[in-house]
């Protein structure tokens, strides 16, 4: 195990703040120095200051890519925080017919919330036109989001019936695992989506979830994300936020119409 120093740790709490808007706090070091350990096995090196003169010699942006994987969190579970999707039941169950329906999941990680997501729009629309987007920054969760498979020690999230009608039971060599539907997984698309840089065209939403993020952001990155971000949601629309975090002082636009639960103006 090599040693984690303080300058070094600087250097790369400068490198990740840069790219992702993250801002690690001291109590991290720990977490980088061991997520790190591995390249430094990989290429034989002696010091967490030489992987990060070849970080910085990375010319195609790969290992630039694997380092931003490895030092962001992707905890999530289907159905976390149930109110919100309690919200989005209530939402659609009163929504009058006509228009395309989006929802966007701005921290997707493994995919667990955008096909939780998936799950309440074909129960409550049906057939009808709707649309779940799943973005993220890490490109390892976003391949395992696209597969749509999971453990089913992972799955007590999911009512009964949704796990019933949407979900597969592995067998053979798939055993204790659970495949979402191909129907499901055709109406949810994933893409690697960076909310610290102008954001692609990804369209207009009705719903966006960025839940659990915010609260790896400074003040000053917090609202240039917010703001990129409102700019993607339909007037009217709903902006739903993890239950540690909110939006109060980081936008004039939006009105809390529930805890975490914010309307556009």
């Amino acid at each position: 195990m090599k040693t984690l120093s303080n300058r070094e740790f600087s250097l790369y709490k400068t490198f990740i703040f840069d790219i992702a808007g993250i801002d690690l706090k001291e109590n991290k070091k720990t977490l980088v120095s061991s997520r790190l350990q591995k390249r430094l096995v990989h290429y034989s090196l002696n010091s967490f200051g030489e992987y990060y003169d070849l970080l910085n010699a990375d010319q195609s942006g790969e290992e630039k890519q694997i380092v931003v994987d490895l030092l962001t969190t992707n905890e999530t579970y289907f159905f976390r925080e149930p109110a919100h999707f309690d919200f989005l039941t209530e939402l659609l169950s009163s929504r009058k017919a006509g228009g395309h329906f989006r929802i966007w999941s701005g921290a997707s990680s493994s995919g667990q919330e955008a096909y939780s997501m998936a799950m309440i729009l074909a129960d409550k629309l049906g057939q009808v036109d709707w649309e779940v987007v799943g973005t993220d920054l890490s490109t390892r969760v976003l391949a395992t989001a696209r597969t749509g498979l999971y453990s089913l020690m992972r799955t007590e999230g999911i009512p009964p019936a949704y796990l019933r009608r949407f979900c597969l039971k592995g067998s053979g060599p798939h055993e204790g695992e659970l495949l979402i539907i191909p129907e499901l997984r055709a109406r949810v698309t994933f893409s690697h989506v960076n909310l610290n840089a102008e954001l692609p065209d990804l369209g207009q939403f009705d719903v966006i979830f960025l839940r659990n993020v915010m609260i790896y952001f400074n003040d000053e990155t917090k609202k240039e994300i917010v703001k990129r971000i409102l700019a993607k949601l339909k007037p009217g629309g709903y902006f739903i936020v993890g239950h540690s975090e909110s939006l109060k002082g980081l936008s004039d636009n939006v009105v809390a119409i529930k805890p975490t639960i914010y309307q556009k103006q």
